[in-house]
């Protein structure tokens, strides 16, 4: 287990995954991450010398943990951010992590992607997006988290278009979002050439009158028909229970 890096900016905490192995700076009081990030990281699929595009990268957290798990899979991570608060965040963590080899941090707009990113560079793409429409939803008490959790600088279109525009073909985005919003992602990730490969519904815990809460989706730039639909991913073994197994592995160090 590595040591405290002894962080002196009482503005930042110092949040670790993998029993301490990789490190996850985040702002006290602005944008930190959900379970949904660590959920999506471990849904991904990779192969050998990917670049690999996160959109809307926050605090870098999905880019971290794919950069620690699958360490001879990724040639390049290029992480995408609006926000220059978490940019700077980014900037730490792959430091502290040793990660400047192979990641990216760009500072930009995901509308705007061409800016950035080469037209079909990228064999994957991840994206956690913003859920929740500019007026619907929990509002957030900070700006930051504003534009993290709800649609005020981009919403699912902008993202699907900013997707579809970086991966080759054949190449795969993964997302995850609200599972009573499925037939509108489905609907809009097929319009852009985005055609759904894999799905996975996520709930709280086993129960038959329990709706699932997230989805997983594997997508492929101008795929094939046919979709898998894996078994149902559980977090909690019960109401108020502990994490399930298979989330309790997604913490620790020998879970890849």
């Amino acid at each position: 287990m590595r040591k405290s890096i002894g962080l002196t900016d009482t503005e930042i905490t110092e949040d670790t995954l993998f029993d301490g192995q990789l490190y996850c700076l985040q702002h006290r009081h602005g944008y930190r991450f959900s379970i949904d990030p660590v959920l999506l990281a471990h849904f991904v699929r990779l192969g050998t010398a990917e670049r690999v595009l996160d959109l809307g990268a926050g605090c870098g957290v999905i880019g971290l943990i794919l950069l620690h798990r699958h360490v001879e899979s990724i040639k390049e991570l290029i992480a995408l951010e609006l926000q220059k608060g978490l940019v700077r965040l980014i900037h730490k963590n792959s430091r502290v992590n040793h990660f400047n080899d192979r990641m990216r941090i760009v500072e930009g707009d995901l509308r705007e992607i061409k800016k950035y990113v080469e037209p079909e560079s990228c064999s994957a793409v991840v994206c956690n997006p913003p859920f929740y429409q500019e007026d619907s939803g929990r509002r957030s008490s900070d700006r930051e988290s504003e534009i993290a959790r709800h649609q005020v600088a981009c919403d699912l279109d902008d993202v699907l278009i900013a997707a579809a525009v970086s991966v080759k073909n054949r190449g795969k985005v993964y997302l995850i979002y609200p599972a009573e919003s499925l037939g509108i992602l489905l609907g809009r990730a097929a319009n852009s050439q985005l055609i759904p490969k894999r799905l996975q519904l996520v709930y709280s815990y086993p129960d038959e009158s329990m709706a699932a809460k997230v989805f997983l989706l594997e997508a492929v730039k101008n795929g094939g028909a046919g979709m898998e639909v894996l078994p149902p991913l559980y977090i909690y073994e019960c109401k108020n229970g502990p994490y399930t197994q298979p989330l309790q592995a997604f913490y620790r160090s020998n879970s890849f």
